[in-house]
């Protein structure tokens, strides 16, 4: 591992100030994720903002009777609590779904959206990895491409997108809360995540140096009536092979309402709008 310094952010401002005060540094919240790229010497920041204790671990009722979820929160806390649990409950069967009890006691629900594909290639330095290395080339399209993008790939990546969460987070219209040094700003979860196309290490439309601060899930009495399936390889703790968040309201036989979100497709979980329509 790269040698890096360290300092904990005491307030939200303030870790914003700090990253933008070193542009290459990275914040770090539950480290399930960028603290083994680093081992691995994918990621190698030269300073580490911990944001772990910062005010942002609450799940409150928002005004419209919706819920918003702080960016520390954790993925086990999330998975149980009681209003999640019962207006959204696709939302916990993903989050338990996503990782073993270790990792979801650290791992962060703002950290769980900027984790980063599992793809071989994008963890091996010595292949070529167009997500690690912009412009070499993608390994997985002419080598081994078992559990590697169906849907939505191009010829410059065919990695998947990893997060379970993101999957029945995307089904609900969450909507991702940042905060930059120009203040705070939202993005809806459809628009967080950019599409592969020719620019796959450009993952998120965040704008630089922001820092999420939490998710709204607006309200949607049809989220009651959710299910979360995953299709793995094995029983315990394993990446998808593919994954759905379903979502339906039925009244007399008939379908009033429906929301489908499809996982382990590429960079992004996706929303079967138009399936949603039929």
């Amino acid at each position: 591992m790269r040698e890096f310094g360290y300092q904990r952010a005491d307030d939200v401002s303030g870790a914003v100030a700090l990253l933008a005060a070193d542009p290459d540094a990275r914040f770090l919240g539950g480290g399930t994720n960028l603290v083994d790229l680093m081992k691995t010497g994918v990621e190698r920041p030269a300073r580490l903002v911990d944001v772990r204790e910062l005010p942002l671990d609450a799940i409150e009722e928002t005004a419209d009777g919706g819920l918003r979820i702080g960016a520390t929160v954790t993925n086990s806390d999330l998975a149980a609590h009681p209003e999640v649990r019962r207006r959204y409950p696709a939302l916990t069967q993903a989050v338990l779904a996503g990782a073993s009890g270790q990792l979801r006691n650290m791992a962060t629900v703002g950290g769980n959206l900027l984790q980063r594909t599992r793809c071989g290639y994008f963890t091996d330095l010595s292949k070529p990895c167009n997500k690690r290395a912009p412009g070499s080339g993608c390994s997985a399209v002419t080598g081994e491409h078992h559990n590697h993008a169906v849907l939505g790939a191009s010829d410059h990546c065919v990695a998947v997108h990893p997060s379970d969460m993101g999957v029945a987070l995307a089904a609900f219209d969450a909507v991702v809360g940042y905060e930059t040094l120009d203040g705070p700003g939202e993005l809806p979860l459809a628009d967080f995540y950019l599409p592969v196309g020719d620019t796959p290490h450009r993952e998120t439309a965040l704008p630089a140096g922001a820092l999420i601060t939490g998710v709204t899930l607006p309200p949607a009495p049809v989220a009651a009536r959710s299910r979360y399936r995953k299709v793995r390889e094995r029983a315990s703790y394993a990446f998808a092979i593919g994954s759905v968040a379903a979502a339906l309201d039925v009244e007399d036989g008939v379908v009033r309402e429906a929301r489908l979100a499809f996982g382990a497709v590429a960079s992004r979980p996706w929303r079967a709008r138009a399936a949603e329509a039929v």
